[in-house]
């Protein structure tokens, strides 16, 4: 199968990616993928570019070499009222919203309050995507937060990096995830989380992962073209109501 969007994907801006978004652009035509995001790292993430940057993607086009450019950002969770480190003023002309508990922003806290942390991030009406949930360094009550993402329509991401170079550990808990999402018939979706352009579009540790889970494909909602842009309208995003 072939999946032809990738939402979550940092350039040179977030300090510690390597790639600028011509690269990444370039990589995805040549792939053959539809759908690309932008989405660097919110400023309070140590090298991370400031707030301007990301009130400025409004130049970049919205087609790079014949890639739609999704325009977004990956939020840092700052605690567990789920305050994050982007205003809405900001939030509100961006085409994708990633939010996530990061190490360095995010309050170090327990089970509990990371939960509540991400309960609470899913009441923003312009996050679409909840990110790398499976990271152990952050544990919380997954069908908490699957029961959430269905009520509130936030996307459940499974995280490729996660799987072999970023946030060790996770594996098992992205299965267990990804398990309740089907349980429940809450949507997922496949990223990257590409920090090199050469990475962009790549979900082969997901398919290894889910392999024999049987993970219906309508619950992945960048598994078709069809199905994303569907889901984008019906949140409404001005990029695709227009």
């Amino acid at each position: 199968m072939s999946y032809l969007i990738d939402m979550h994907n940092h350039t040179i801006s977030s300090g510690h990616a390597y790639s600028t978004i011509q690269e990444i652009a370039k990589v995805a035509s040549d792939k053959g993928l539809k759908y690309v995001g932008i989405t660097d790292h919110g400023p309070s993430l140590q090298g991370a570019a400031n707030i301007w940057h990301i009130g400025n993607l409004r130049v970049v086009p919205e087609t790079i070499y014949g890639v739609n450019i999704l325009k977004g950002v990956e939020a840092n969770i700052l605690n567990e009222f789920g305050d994050i480190d982007v205003p809405e003023k900001f939030l509100e002309h961006l085409d994708i919203v990633l939010a996530g508990l990061h190490e360095g922003p995010s309050e170090i806290m327990d089970v509990y309050r990371n939960t509540q942390a991400v309960l609470n991030v899913m009441e923003n009406k312009y996050v679409d995507i909840i990110v790398h949930l499976g990271n152990p360094r952050f544990p919380i009550h997954y069908e908490e937060i699957v029961l959430k993402a269905k009520e509130t329509n936030k996307l459940i991401e499974i995280n490729n990096s996660s799987l072999h170079t970023s946030r060790s550990g996770s594996k098992d808990n992205c299965l267990e995830i990804a398990l309740i999402c089907k349980k429940y018939n809450v949507p997922m979706i496949f990223s990257s989380d590409s920090h090199i352009s050469f990475d962009v579009g790549r979900f082969d540790e997901i398919f290894k992962l889910l392999e024999g889970a049987n993970i219906p494909e309508e619950l992945i909602i960048n598994s078709t073209v069809e199905r994303f842009e569907n889901y984008m309208k019906a949140k409404g995003k001005h990029r695709f109501v227009q």
